[in-house]
């Protein structure tokens, strides 16, 4: 029997709620707990995790698993994208990824969600720089609210922040970099869906492969992988923690996958984006990250900007995107060419 509706979108919900709730405090629980009882040179007792690279593959090895099972027990028509798509879009989603994880380091959780919420700058920027887009003024008064709302939030001062000096502005580089990357990602996607429309699973296979492959490429010249399986010999808990981040992310793909697919992306948008500011209340709650008043300030206008956007940014671009299909195709054509060679 088939679910109503809203049975439907209140489970997809709550599974994108529930699976990245627990993803987000996993995830801080290793990045910036400490393993063990030996002291060291700082003075602080316990060893920190730094395998970035290590905590990436595992979470990308489990994903591409996960869509491999989807996929095998529902199969879908043939995958004809183009392998230059997935290469590419993998290594901008992998560096993405990889320098989110990295700023964890140097910044609490509640500063990454809300950095990563600014997601919408970068698309826009290559939108008109790279694909010649126009953006309605609602849009543009939603980003630079966006911006001034990350600028207030992430603006460090000595009463709330028990960073080193020296490592000051370092996290925020990191986040910059992911965004970027982030709208590189989507710019190719975009590209991939023109070209040959694959499926969510068949994109979350494809590109979890290739970064994988990446992945391991780079741990084995780093050699960051036998420090990783030293580490994690020495601190077994570890593999607790990254198997509950790699099975909580795979659950959270597949609930977003199943509410793009039911009831589209902007009804996608709108739970993730509650998700995140849920998250920074849970992690503050939970991790004692402290946030003054300017922070919630900012945090409020993300969040507010971003909602306003998906509510009415989309209404022109809806109308004005209409081409015809010989002429856009063409278009699209062209571009995929391009980008490949």
């Amino acid at each position: 029997m088939k679910l109503p509706e809203q049975s439907r979108f209140a489970i997809y919900a709550l599974g994108i709620f529930f699976s990245y709730f627990l993803y987000g405090i996993v995830q801080e629980k290793l990045t910036r707990g400490r393993y063990g009882d030996q002291v060291q040179a700082d003075g602080n007792v316990g060893e920190r995790f730094t395998f970035t690279l290590a905590l990436v593959w595992v979470q990308c090895f489990c994903n591409y698993l996960f869509a491999k099972g989807m996929l095998s027990v529902k199969p879908q028509k043939e995958d004809t994208t183009h392998t230059g798509y997935y290469a590419t879009s993998s290594l901008t989603y992998l560096l993405a990824m990889v320098s989110t994880n990295m700023a964890l380091r140097w910044v609490p959780y509640p500063t990454a969600v809300v950095g990563k919420s600014a997601k919408p700058i970068p698309v826009m920027i290559l939108g008109v720089l790279i694909g010649r887009k126009s953006y309605s003024w609602t849009r543009y008064a939603c980003v630079l609210t966006i911006v001034l709302g990350v600028v207030l939030f992430m603006f460090k001062e000595s009463k709330v922040s028990n960073l080193p000096t020296e490592t000051t502005g370092l996290g925020e580089l990191l986040l910059f970099l992911s965004l970027t990357m982030d709208g590189l990602t989507g710019a190719v996607q975009e590209r991939m869906r023109a070209a040959s429309a694959p499926s969510g699973q068949q994109m979350m296979l494809s590109m979890n492969y290739w970064s994988t492959l990446m992945l391991t490429v780079g741990m084995i010249v780093t050699g960051e992988g036998i420090d990783f399986i030293h580490f994690a010999m020495l601190h077994s808990e570890v593999w607790i923690h990254m198997a509950m981040i790699a099975f909580c992310g795979a659950m959270g793909q597949l609930f977003i996958f199943l509410m793009v697919a039911s009831f589209g992306p902007l009804a996608c948008s709108v739970v993730t984006t509650t998700r995140k500011f849920f998250t920074v209340l849970c992690s503050v709650l939970l991790f004692g990250n402290v946030l003054i008043a300017r922070q919630w300030l900012g945090a409020v206008l993300v969040f507010a900007a971003l909602f306003t956007d998906m509510l009415f940014g989309n209404k022109k671009s809806a109308a004005t995107s209409k081409k015809p299909p010989g002429d856009g195709k063409l278009k699209d054509d062209q571009a995929a060419r391009k980008l490949i060679s």
